[in-house]
């Protein structure tokens, strides 16, 4: 799987340490967010190359990182198609991905450490929506996925 890596500044060292761990699981990772220490990218120019990267390359999912997880998320969440979750634990990462189909996963660096920022990656790529659900329970999570993108479509114009 292709994943879009991206940090600000402030989100540099968790991005370097996670990008590392996923290389290193086999993922073929693309960053466009801050390339070396000291480097000023700030955080809603990571997370606009980070969205637009997935809408217009067709990548299935990312990752984005400042200092708290929480700006970068609001920026991309802005994108048509781009559905990002800020989380601060592994069973948040996991189940964001197996309950709600987020594509972008948020972090920050002054909230995670680096081998809770990787194991969190991890285990967010891994899961896979809807994965091991009896089918009452994929059913109202694809009704509700459905309804998420039907609010979307009405009101980015």
């Amino acid at each position: 799987m292709k994943v879009v890596i991206a940090s600000d500044y402030s989100g540099y060292h968790l991005k370097e340490a996670v990008k590392k761990h996923i290389v290193d699981l086999g993922y073929d990772v693309v960053d466009v967010g801050a390339q070396k220490e000291g480097d000023k990218t700030l955080y809603y120019d990571a997370a606009v190359r980070l969205a637009q990267e997935i809408q217009e390359q067709s990548i299935e999912r990312g990752i984005i990182i400042c200092s708290t997880g929480a700006g970068v998320s609001m920026i991309v969440n802005k994108f048509k198609g781009i559905y990002a979750v800020a989380c601060e634990s592994i069973f948040t990462a996991e189940k964001t991905a197996l309950i709600n189909n987020a594509n972008v996963l948020a972090m920050g660096e002054r909230v995670v450490s680096y081998g809770m920022g990787a194991e969190m990656a991890e285990k967010w790529l891994a899961g896979k929506w809807c994965q091991g659900f009896e089918e009452e329970r994929r059913v109202n999570n694809e009704r509700g996925f459905k309804m998420l993108v039907k609010i979307e479509n009405d009101n980015f114009k």
